[in-house]
């Protein structure tokens, strides 16, 4: 039977994911909250996971689980996972193999093996939600962001559970631009100092990846400071 007041949270330990565990937090109560992390392979995976750790030691999560996906490298396909494609740097969305308006930094299908491990663990705890920080703004680059993938996913959960199971995929922060999301983590004081986004770095930022390019844009658009470390800082426009 599933409890609606008890949610898994995926925590990447990256910016969208901790303001959606303080959304799950507003939302289901800091006692109700479980964190899901899952390690692939990815180059700054350790400080993902640290990143992960000191956000769910400030949330206080009793309940956590961490996962090490490590087909991802073997599969290869992205340069978060493969070393021999580079990390492109000072141009958003950088095209993939021949041209594909993917980015290179596209994991295929990846979000689909969170949401697995997420779901078989709800199903296992009782919860009643799972909250993952996908934003559509990042749909035109990452298929599995899109707001129609979570509704069909949500049809498999229906179908692949048992039938007592009630799991709803929640998905807080997708129509939001970045910005907004930055905004509404300050509003719930969540742990931004905490969190970590660069593709390639683990010490400090490097400043000219997508996501550092990204989150940079963001927070001078909300008006904010970022205050995480980084090793250089160029323009985040287009």
């Amino acid at each position: 039977m599933s409890d609606a007041r008890k949610a898994v949270v995926l925590l990447s330990g990256g910016m969208d994911s901790c303001v959606s565990t303080a959304i799950a937090r507003e939302r289901h109560g800091a006692g109700n909250i479980a964190l899901l992390h899952a390690g692939y392979g990815q180059r700054t995976q350790r400080r993902e996971r640290r990143a992960f750790e000191e956000i769910a030691d400030f949330y206080g999560a009793r309940q956590r689980l961490v996962v090490q996906l490590d087909h991802f490298r073997a599969i290869g396909g992205s340069a978060l996972t493969d070393e021999k494609i580079a990390v492109p740097e000072n141009e958003l969305g950088a095209p993939g193999p021949q041209g594909s308006a993917i980015p290179v930094t596209y994991v295929p299908f990846r979000n689909a093996h969170f949401l697995s491990v997420a779901v078989s663990w709800a199903e296992v705890i009782g919860a009643g939600a799972i909250h993952i920080g996908a934003v559509a703004e990042d749909s035109s680059g990452y298929p599995d962001c899109r707001p129609e993938y979570y509704r069909v996913f949500q049809e498999l959960i229906h179908a692949g559970t048992r039938p007592e199971t009630r799991i709803e995929i929640v998905t807080p922060v997708i129509q939001m631009k970045k910005s907004e999301i930055i905004r509404r983590g300050l509003e719930l004081g969540a742990p931004l100092h905490l969190t970590w986004s660069c593709y390639q770095q683990e010490e400090a930022a490097c400043g000219a990846c997508d996501s550092c390019l990204l989150r940079l844009r963001a927070f001078a658009e909300a008006g904010a400071t970022d205050p995480i470390p980084y090793r250089r800082v160029v323009s985040a426009g287009r």
